[in-house]
């Protein structure tokens, strides 16, 4: 039997109250616990919506989903993190941790004589300049460093407040986001993939061109779900909700 790739995207853990985030939580640890047979298991940016992390200090709460990850890792299930606009810096625990795979922009890869282009999304829409400015800043080694001087409840704060007031920013304009990553999917298939798989528009696509596909996973925001790929075909399946 051929092992599964599995994909999701933009879960935004962090975000909402006390009782949706315990619920996502439960939902996506009870899936992650049942996975088998899984070869990949992919991360498309922004699992939380706002990860900062400090040599020594992790952020609190989760530990159901570091437990589960830790499990599916050990089963032998290779975990890709692609890094997204509200993950802010990463270090080495989802390495250490998990043996994860941490990308900061895009990667190429092959599943069952397909090829993949798999990335966050974000810094694809040229429309957007003020996030590709600030995008520069936030990945900039210089700049993580001296903000990690900061007291890490101080920072975690000042984070958070910057990842809510860029939801409201691109939520007021229209940047045409959603048209940009269809253009620049198509550019890639183009270019010889078969398959391009992102997050961030938090807009759930399924489009064929030529004899590609474009995939986007949409949010969890909105509906909890994840992408499947066979070797046959590849999937969104909503997880049903208890």
């Amino acid at each position: 039997m051929n092992e599964k790739v599995i994909f999701i995207s933009d879960v935004h853990f962090g975000l909402e109250n006390n009782i949706r985030e315990n619920h996502k939580e439960e939902i996506l640890v009870d899936f992650i616990n049942k996975l088998e047979n899984i070869s990949h298991f992919i991360i498309l940016g922004d699992l939380f919506d706002y990860w900062f992390e400090y040599k020594k200090v992790v952020q609190k709460g989760y530990y159901q989903l570091f437990a589960a990850l830790k499990k599916l890792s050990e089963k032998g299930t290779k975990i890709i993190y692609l890094i997204g606009n509200h993950d802010f810096m990463h270090l080495d625990f989802f390495q250490t941790e998990f043996g994860t795979e941490l990308i900061e922009n895009s990667k190429e890869i092959t599943f069952f004589g397909k090829k993949f282009y798999l990335a966050h999304g974000d810094g694809f829409n040229p429309n957007d300049k003020g996030y590709l400015f600030l995008k520069k800043i936030f990945r900039n080694k210089f700049a993580q460093k001296v903000f990690s001087y900061l007291h890490p409840d101080f920072a975690l704060k000042l984070v958070s407040k910057t990842s809510k007031k860029s939801r409201d920013y691109t939520s007021k304009i229209d940047l045409n986001e959603n048209e940009e990553l269809i253009k620049f999917a198509k550019n890639k298939i183009d270019f010889g993939f078969d398959f391009v798989v992102f997050g961030h528009s938090h807009k759930q696509e399924f489009l064929q061109y030529k004899s590609g596909f474009y995939i986007n996973l949409g949010t969890w925001l909105i509906e909890p779900n994840y992408g499947i790929y066979d070797g046959e075909k590849f999937e969104i399946i909503k997880l049903e909700i208890k």
